[in-house]
């Protein structure tokens, strides 16, 4: 029933987002979509983990039904670490739902339970799972994208940077299933995440988001330091996209700029697609298809392998 239920919460917001601005044939093509998609996807919620803070960390599967593993995102919602949940994600899933693509859609903890760097090391339990369960719902290991909005454009960043010697990854170590093999991704999408922790706890770009996130720690700023993306850049990251407004008041686009120099340093694959006059999010449709637009071609062009698709 909750399977059900996912899926026609899916599409019912599939129907609303995009009927009122489409001619008819297009939204028989929407219907036709639709329909396949009720057809070719199975959703698996509430898959465990991890547990830590005496909470069980959750997340929930969309499955292509494919006779061969597709390619999979793995989705950190937004919040500040504070707020949000799962499924108030489930629209952003949409685009890449559309593209028959895999989706792991990821639940963290957050301040209210445990401060940073837990939010860190859950993205990376969460992607050790993947791993662990790719034969069980055909998820491709060797096209596996990380994404989120904000806070999860960090995890995201986070998850797809790290290293099991940077220490983050204590909470799931490798096991016998999965043995030694190191977590990678093909690619990150960040969609205007903090980059740059200290620069947000004290100074001009000071928020109160990210103080509270790192509560009445001594060593602050060093544990600051130690969840920023910037202070992993080296040569052979995944390639990173990150979509960013230049008038963003909630994450300075100051953190995309300064992280895209870093990668250019580095000789990292990235693209920083700006969003002129954007702000946190909410870009308008113009501007989200553009910016979608700009992801494929820049995937397809860094990502060997990937499966092309015509989907707009």
């Amino acid at each position: 029933m909750l399977r059900k239920i996912a899926l026609i919460l899916v599409l019912m917001m599939a129907a609303g987002v995009y009927s009122s601005a489409q001619s008819q044939a297009t939204r028989h093509d929407l219907n036709d979509w639709a329909a396949a998609m009720a057809d070719n996807y199975t959703v698996y919620p509430d898959q465990q983990y991890g547990f830590a803070s005496n909470v069980p960390l959750k997340l929930d599967v969309w499955q292509a039904q494919t006779k061969e593993p597709a390619p999979t995102l793995i989705y950190y919602h937004g919040g500040g670490w504070w707020f949000g949940d799962r499924m108030g994600a489930v629209p952003l899933l949409i685009p890449w739902l559309a593209r028959g693509w895999n989706v792991v859609n990821v639940e963290y903890r957050m301040l209210g339970t445990a401060p940073a760097p837990a939010a860190v090391e859950d993205a990376r339990c969460a992607l050790r799972w993947v791993y662990r369960n790719a034969k069980q719902f055909h998820l491709d290991t060797d096209h596996i994208v990380v994404t989120g909005h904000s806070a999860g454009g960090h995890l995201a960043l986070m998850a797809g940077m790290l290293q099991a010697s940077d220490g983050l990854d204590n909470d799931c170590p490798a096991d016998p299933e999965v043995g030694e093999k190191p977590l990678k991704v093909a690619a990150i999408v960040d969609w205007y995440g903090p980059a740059d922790l200290p620069d947000l706890l004290s100074g001009p770009n000071r928020k109160t988001y990210a103080v509270a996130w790192f509560g009445s720690e001594l060593d602050r700023d060093a544990q600051a330091k130690r969840v920023s993306p910037v202070d992993y850049v080296r040569p052979g990251l995944p390639p990173i996209f990150i979509v960013h407004g230049n008038q963003d008041p909630v994450v300075p686009y100051s953190e995309s700029v300064r992280l895209h120099q870093e990668l250019d340093q580095a000789h990292v694959p990235n693209e920083l697609y700006t969003i002129q006059g954007g702000k946190h999010g909410q870009f308008g449709a113009a501007n989200d298809m553009a910016a979608y637009r700009a992801m494929w071609k820049f995937l397809e062009a860094n990502v060997p392998g990937l499966p092309k698709a015509n989907t707009p």
